[in-house]
């Protein structure tokens, strides 16, 4: 099981004099990425970005996305000099309009109602940084999810579970109740957030090691099909 740090870990483990490799650091305080980082077998600690996360007058989704990636791991590779950092960034696009984290319940059962029934792009962008090596890696992940026609009653429910209000899209692919999602064409675990197999590949591509495949760590929920990295595993 790899071993986890949080943040305040981070800073004594970094004080201390003895010689050692340190684990890469995931920059991002969501449980969905650490759950997904921790399945690839991948010793890591953890530290939050904290940057503006606005979308810039005329950015397009794609520029957006994989913007804050970098950000977000340049911020905490300055806080954490000499560390190998990993982050991600996920959104989700209606209609050419990026539907972020809703701001209330009443916000997110506007975005609920809109996605109802429709089918919707995610995109998740990854940026690994290797300082010891000056290596850099980047992926982006598209997705298209087709919603089923989930009731206002169904809606309701969910708000008042608290879980859209933190998420992109006001929704989680994986909740076992609301299951908002008919259909999937693309990567389950990157509308998750957190892409297994470009994570496995960018981590691979600055030197950490991945001990886990991502077709094993992947586990798309049942009757959304099998995980993507199955069908490239065959290809090889």
């Amino acid at each position: 099981m790899p071993v986890l740090h949080d943040e305040g870990d981070l800073q004594l483990l970094n004080e201390m004099n003895a010689p050692m490799i340190h684990p890469l650091i995931l920059a991002s305080g969501s449980p969905r990425r650490r759950e997904l980082l921790q399945r690839l077998g991948v010793d890591f600690e953890i530290a939050s970005a904290d940057i503006d996360e606005m979308q810039r007058p005329g950015e397009p989704p794609v520029a957006l996305v994989q913007r804050l990636a970098q950000e977000k791991a340049l911020a905490v590779a300055a806080r954490w000099p000499g560390r190998a950092v990993l982050a991600a960034d996920t959104i989700v696009v209606l209609d050419g309009e990026v539907l972020g984290k809703p701001a209330d319940a009443v916000e997110a059962t506007a975005m609920l109602r809109r996605l109802a029934s429709r089918p919707h792009i995610v995109w998740s962008a990854l940026y690994a940084w290797q300082p010891a090596t000056a290596r850099a890696a980047a992926a982006l992940n598209r997705s298209e999810v087709w919603m089923r026609a989930y009731s206002d009653e169904e809606i309701a429910a969910y708000v008042a579970s608290g879980d859209p209000l933190d998420k992109a899209g006001a929704y989680a692919i994986q909740h076992p109740d609301f299951a908002p999602a008919a259909r999937i064409d693309g990567c389950y675990s990157g509308v998750m957030g957190f892409p297994l197999g470009d994570v496995a590949q960018v981590l691979r591509a600055i030197g950490v090691v991945v001990p886990g495949e991502a077709a094993t760590a992947c586990q798309p929920q049942i009757g959304l099909g099998r995980c993507c990295q199955l069908d490239v595993a065959s290809q090889l």
